[in-house]
């Protein structure tokens, strides 16, 4: 069987800028290997089950891949956001929610982005701020440059500003609700939809003093950057060759390419790895060796068997 799986990503483009897909796994929007025998990528779970993505991640998700990988480039400020937990998307109709987190890439020096609320409002008060077109004035509004991380728990009101470039580790999830979009209009001439009261139904009003990952960065090793009953997520900032060992891991592994160039040999089997690389590494694999001035992201899951 590979040693790994690379994917044709899946481009879109939009109103406030563009999207590039590298792993998916939502329904409609699946991405391909680009090997000769292509296959979607749930297609690939559904043939390997647990020795893709990890017994126990089998069990907990199916035939279903958990994660979809993006790099979002941010030409405009994108809407005013939240997303439901699992627990409310399932109230709602939906088969889950959406938990995501963000790093920084080589973004403008203009770059800004909202993640969560810098004080404290009721419900009545969010409605009343959406009607009156102030509601960006309770969120916390952060300038960002390379390496900044931020983590999206379901139902913390978000955006991403114009300028920002990317990579986004997200559930395999496309529920958004937009709360404000700063009365844009489509293709069409309409104003776009608004989802205000799905919105309230999904808003978790704590605030916190600061909504930035908070990480000191390092060369030559791994620093975790979240861990959550979704993903766990670290950066490699590589000058030197390295040796990761998998063996113990039960879980499907993906390396996403921030910067530079190098090579990863995968149990004996090398490749050529750097920026705008995204590689999914099978739970069977054991070794992974990088060479290279490279920096990347790790992210993979671990599950239980008392997870849902």
């Amino acid at each position: 069987m590979p040693n790994y799986y690379k994917f044709t990503p899946l481009l879109k483009t939009l109103i406030w800028g563009t999207e590039s897909w590298q792993i998916s796994g939502v329904p409609g929007n699946e991405t391909v290997t680009d090997a000769s025998s292509v296959q979607t990528l749930n297609e690939l779970v559904k043939e390997l089950q647990g020795r893709l993505v990890g017994k126990a991640n089998y069990r907990r998700f199916g035939d279903e891949f958990p994660l979809l990988i993006k790099f979002i480039d941010a030409h405009q400020d994108l809407s005013i956001q939240v997303h439901p937990t699992d627990e409310i998307a399932h109230r709602q109709g939906k088969p889950r929610g959406k938990t995501e987190m963000w790093y920084v890439m080589d973004s403008a020096p203009t770059a800004t982005l909202y993640n969560g609320l810098k004080q404290q409002i009721t419900p009545e008060e969010y409605k009343q701020m959406v009607e009156n077109n102030t509601i960006c004035d309770a969120l916390a509004r952060y300038n960002v440059k390379e390496g900044d991380c931020f983590f999206i728990p379901a139902g913390r009101i978000h955006a991403i500003g114009a300028g920002c470039y990317l990579a986004e580790i997200q559930q395999t999830s496309d529920v958004t609700y937009r709360i404000y979009d700063y009365k844009r209009r489509d293709k069409d001439g309409n104003l776009r939809e608004l989802h205000t009261e799905l919105a309230a139904e999904s808003i978790n009003y704590t605030v916190l003093k600061d909504y930035r990952q908070q990480y000191t960065p390092q060369k030559n090793e791994g620093q975790l950057l979240v861990e959550c009953p979704y993903f766990n997520t670290a950066v490699y900032d590589l000058t030197e060759p390295m040796a990761i060992d998998y063996s113990e891991l039960d879980s499907f592994v993906i390396l996403i390419g921030l910067k530079g160039e190098g090579t990863l040999d995968i149990d004996g089997e090398e490749v050529a790895f750097g920026k705008g690389d995204t590689i999914l590494l099978p739970a069977y694999i054991n070794n992974v060796r990088a060479r290279g001035t490279v920096k990347f992201l790790e992210t993979y899951v671990l599950s239980d068997d008392s997870a849902d």
